[in-house]
């Protein structure tokens, strides 16, 4: 689930799937600037979650008898705190906003290469929250989707 605040984004936001960028709606690019990368991309049922290297992008699509979209834009440089909670098949990542409101994202169904993925963007957006430099190949091993599984010692 995702919530800003106590307002509730969306009811299932258990992102469950990777998608890699060339395979992302065409409508997707609408909200990504030019001088923006987009690092990751995932996706529920019908809902997109896209990390750029300036933001998130959360498009919530509800299918009802009313059918709409909604799209949120999450800055980095306004996130104050974030931690990230790995389990056996998921991982979450909790932003505190410098609003005081609280976003938290599930990804469900995570294998290794998943897990390292997201280990990779949480450094990412924490060095750019700590404004650390951010190494060039961090930022294209996210958008080239290079993971390395290291086998524990």
């Amino acid at each position: 689930m995702a919530y800003i605040k106590y307002k509730e984004l969306s009811k299932f936001f258990n992102f469950s799937k990777y998608i890699k960028t060339e395979n992302l709606p065409y409508y997707i690019y609408d909200y990504i600037y030019d001088d923006e990368k987009v690092l990751v991309s995932y996706k529920t049922f019908r809902d997109h979650g896209i990390f750029t290297t300036e933001k998130i992008v959360l498009f919530d699509n509800r299918l009802s008898f009313n059918p709409f979209k909604e799209i949120y834009t999450i800055p980095y440089h306004k996130v104050s705190a974030l931690y990230i909670r790995f389990r056996s098949n998921t991982v979450d990542l909790h932003f505190d906003l410098e609003s005081g409101h609280q976003l938290q994202l599930k990804f469900v169904n995570m294998t290794r290469y998943d897990k390292v993925r997201l280990r990779l963007l949480y450094s990412y957006i924490c060095r750019y929250m700590n404004k650390q430099k951010i190494p060039a190949d961090l930022v294209n091993n996210l958008v080239e989707d290079k993971i390395e599984v290291r086998s524990e010692k």
